[in-house]
């Protein structure tokens, strides 16, 4: 069963980082569907602009920060959130949507299905998304 899927647009002007990520973590999942399965992928394609425009609340753009590791000796990394979004918003997103997946073997494919772009515009026009607002 081959499961069709839609694209949905969030533009996340102004919206907080969390509240983004777990209502784009619940599409790419597939929740927000009547015929969701936990063991079937039926998620949805989504695709976020204006990341550059994310807000963090409290002290988070100071405090918080992000943890990796290479998997070499000592290439343990810490990225501060600060950097992190003024040089790469994308990735401050992923982390947060791919935390908020199910570790299962259909994870890698849902996290693929994010798109996203630092300005207004995006190329996936043509496959006519429908906006949602989170506001």
């Amino acid at each position: 069963m081959a499961a069709s899927r839609k694209w949905h647009w969030i533009d996340a002007d102004g919206i907080v980082l969390g509240r983004l990520a777990s209502q784009a973590a619940a599409i790419l999942m597939g929740k927000n569907k009547p015929t969701f399965t936990r063991t079937v992928d039926c998620g949805d394609f989504v695709v976020v602009t204006n990341i550059d425009k994310i807000k963090l609340t409290g002290n988070k753009f100071e405090d918080k920060h992000a943890f990796y590791h290479t998997g070499h000796p000592g290439g343990a990394k810490v990225l501060p959130y600060k950097k992190l979004a003024l040089e790469k918003p994308q990735q401050m997103l992923q982390i947060a949507v791919d935390k908020m997946l199910p570790r299962n073997h259909h994870s890698h494919r849902q996290i693929l299905r994010l798109k996203m772009y630092r300005g207004a515009t995006h190329p996936h026009a043509v496959n006519h998304p429908q906006k949602i607002d989170l506001n």
